[in-house]
């Protein structure tokens, strides 16, 4: 009996494929996205307005136009509890739209909240800790934000 060729379908990459910089696609843009506006004087937000929200490392990130941004060495550490999620290649999708790309998706519901939620959560509650920040509060709906920032303050301390 003939055996159909295999087919890769899951990719299971090591812990120090775990990158070592976040993409930013503002760098790569054609042109700059306008500027976040203030909404109570509709002029552009700057540094100032953001700071009672947010430690001054998320508000460079925010704004920044590098194409990496480096991961701290804790968030990255805390990102191999769960990290790299396996890429899954989509065959059925290939085969249902006859297309000769090949289709990936990732699959984040091996993370302890159940999604991609502590990918950002992680670094959120790092930075928060180094600016001296106790305390987080967050809205969540379905809870997955909420239980993804319990665990990066659990992480964090």
């Amino acid at each position: 009996m003939a055996t159909a060729p295999s087919r890769r379908t899951k990719f299971v990459l090591d812990e120090d494929r775990i990158p070592r910089a976040w993409y930013n696609i503002a760098a790569d843009l054609p042109v700059p996205l306008p500027p976040a506006l203030h909404p109570g004087t509709g002029q552009p937000l700057g540094p100032a307005d953001l700071e009672p929200l947010f430690p001054m490392a998320l508000i460079l990130q925010e704004v920044s136009s590098d194409r990496e941004i480096e991961i701290p060495d804790p968030v990255r550490e805390a990102y191999q509890l769960y990290r790299p999620s396996p890429p899954v290649r989509a065959h059925r999708l290939e085969k249902a739209l006859d297309t000769p790309a090949h289709i990936y998706f990732k699959y984040e519901g091996v993370s302890p909240a159940g999604s991609h939620k502590p990918n950002t959560a992680l670094a959120q509650a790092f930075c928060n800790k180094e600016a001296g920040v106790r305390r987080l509060a967050t809205e969540t709906g379905a809870g997955q934000w909420g239980s993804a920032l319990a665990f990066a303050g659990a992480v964090f301390g």
